[in-house]
């Protein structure tokens, strides 16, 4: 079963899809929530729709979200901050437990790229997080930002001639340059003490694969990184999404049921 579902956070309307397995009316789901990257939305490039329909076949369900400024929810670009995607995704869970489908005792969370250095975050800082599947993590954006460039252009000159940084046509602020370079991601995301699947691409030409190494240099739990031969940061073939979201399965299948 699908539902459309809205989120209410700090006046902003947060749009969302659910998908419910099939079951008894009243039966609580194991249930995973979905965190999308920088500029994309609950639909996300890896295909968040299949591996929600794939989850809820394997009885599992979940939440995709748009995040404020991205998608149909409410918020623009330029408003957008890491450190209030962060604030979002834990006002989106403590709602999420209270839903008449779901189990709160068995909540996953699964993020892509920036999604998934802010679901990274929230696990170590929202309690009651049973499991955390990190996909391509962009944990090198804040040293990224902290070069002063992006996409081979100058952050500073482009934001002082136009007011904005275009981001793939998304109006990025000096505010959220600020934010993600003085963000600690390493440091914030170590507290997690639940078990950690990261899935990398070794052809990922995004993020180097150097950076999603650290992040086992900071969890003490269960944490283990699966690399990917020949996938890219969008996972961009059927046998790399595959494999992506076979393995996303049986991690979830393994600690929320």
């Amino acid at each position: 079963m699908i539902r459309h579902h809205d989120f209410h956070h700090n006046g902003l309307t947060l749009r969302s899809t659910l998908h419910i397995p099939e079951g008894p009316t009243g039966t609580r789901w194991p249930t995973a929530v979905f965190v999308h990257g920088f500029t994309s939305n609950r639909i996300e490039l890896p295909n968040f729709v299949a591996m929600s329909r794939l989850l809820a076949a394997n009885g599992i369900a979940s939440v995709r979200f748009d995040l404020s400024g991205h998608g149909e929810s409410d918020g623009d670009f330029f408003e957008v901050t890491i450190t209030g995607e962060i604030t979002e995704t834990r006002a989106v869970l403590r709602t999420v437990r209270t839903l008449e489908f779901v189990d709160p005792d068995r909540i996953g969370l699964v993020g892509m790229s920036m999604g998934g250095v802010v679901a990274g975050i929230v696990a170590a800082e929202e309690p009651g997080i049973s499991a955390l599947c990190l996909w391509s993590p962009a944990a090198v954006a804040p040293s990224d930002m902290a070069g002063g460039h992006l996409n081979g252009r100058s952050l500073a000159a482009e934001i002082e001639e136009k007011g904005y940084f275009d981001a793939d046509g998304h109006r990025m602020s000096r505010t959220l340059v600020e934010d993600i370079t003085g963000l600690d991601v390493y440091g914030r995301s170590g507290a997690y003490t639940g078990p950690v699947h990261i899935l990398h691409g070794d052809k990922d030409d995004v993020v180097p694969l150097e950076y999603v190494r650290r992040y086992l240099d900071h969890y003490d739990g269960d944490a283990y990184l699966e690399i990917v031969e020949g996938a890219d940061h969008a996972w961009g073939t059927v046998p790399h999404r595959s494999t992506l979201h076979r393995s996303t399965l049986r991690f979830l299948r393994k600690h929320l049921r």
